[in-house]
């Protein structure tokens, strides 16, 4: 819960900078006409809405396990990564459009100053929103939350891009606002490949490799586990639960054997971050065969 707190506090605060820069950004394309502009107001107002499945998620994150949903309701958290990756893509369809528009139907762009002024606005706030979620979002360890920074990171870099249509607008090059527009549509799609990467390998319960090497060491570091067999590990919401076997004395009993488990699993739990439950399964050395540490 104190990690859903942190999230939706990030959400919140993210929010309310992004809608201010995106109205003040929208005042300036509507005295303006800037196209590569509005590309970029559009973005940065679809990327103050991603808080709002994120933030749905985070809250039925909440929610206790119950007899349908044995493992919580963590898995929201992934289908509103979906939501934000569905949400990048209508917004560079947008800014494509816009820009091509522009350069079959060319009209001048105003008020250049006010266009360069939006733009340094757009890349302060997306970077100081970007800041916050990539923060957030490592330490709560949520994909989610980072891809959506990194999101906002690149956004910021696009408002840059808008200086540049101004510069070209005012040396007397037409084509400029419609060209840094589509330039701008270019990196929002290669914002959008790396989202859609990050979210579709959590949904396919992809994990660090690090983490199962990390929980494998943990494993043989217990007194009385022989060997280690396999580890699984999955997310759920912005939490790990893992699976692991362990190979025990033939000699054990039960209870020997159970209190070996719960050894292993207290080990997993401290040396893998964001781990919160492992379930361990033991086997045992052959019988008759003199045990020897794998």
């Amino acid at each position: 819960m104190e990690t859903s707190r942190d999230g939706m506090r990030t959400l919140w605060l993210s929010l309310l900078v992004l809608a201010a820069t995106t109205v003040v950004q929208a005042v300036i394309v509507a005295l303006s006409g800037s196209v590569a502009l509005l590309g970029d107001t559009v973005h940065n107002a679809t990327d103050a809405l991603t808080a709002v499945p994120l933030g749905i998620a985070f809250v039925l994150g909440r929610r206790a396990a119950n007899r349908r949903y044995t493992y919580g309701y963590g898995r929201a958290e992934d289908l509103a990564g979906l939501l934000i990756v569905a949400t990048i893509a209508a917004s560079a369809a947008l800014a494509a459009w816009a820009a091509v528009d522009r350069l079959l139907h060319p009209r001048d762009v105003t008020h250049l100053w006010a266009v360069a002024a939006a733009a340094l606005v757009g890349f302060a706030g997306n970077e100081w929103v970007a800041r916050q979620r990539i923060r957030t979002g490592r330490r709560i360890g949520s994909a989610a939350l980072v891809a959506d920074g990194l999101h906002a990171r690149t956004d910021g870099f696009t408002s840059l891009a808008v200086l540049l249509g101004a510069g070209g607008s005012a040396a007397g090059w037409k084509a400029a606002d419609p060209v840094i527009g589509l330039l701008i549509t270019v990196a929002i799609l290669y914002v959008l490949l790396g989202a859609a990467r990050e979210v579709l390998r959590r949904l396919m319960d992809s994990v660090e490799p690090g983490l199962v090497e990390r929980a494998e060491n943990a494993l043989r570091t217990v007194t009385g586990v022989r060997g280690v067999g396999q580890v699984r590990m999955r997310w759920i919401g912005h939490a790990l639960r893992a699976e692991a076997d362990i190979v025990v004395d033939a000699h054990l009993t039960v209870v020997q054997a159970h209190e070996l488990a719960e050894a292993a699993e207290h080990a997993l739990v401290q040396a893998v971050p964001r781990l919160i439950a492992a379930t361990v399964h033991t086997d045992h050395t052959p019988v008759g065969v003199e045990p020897r540490v794998a």
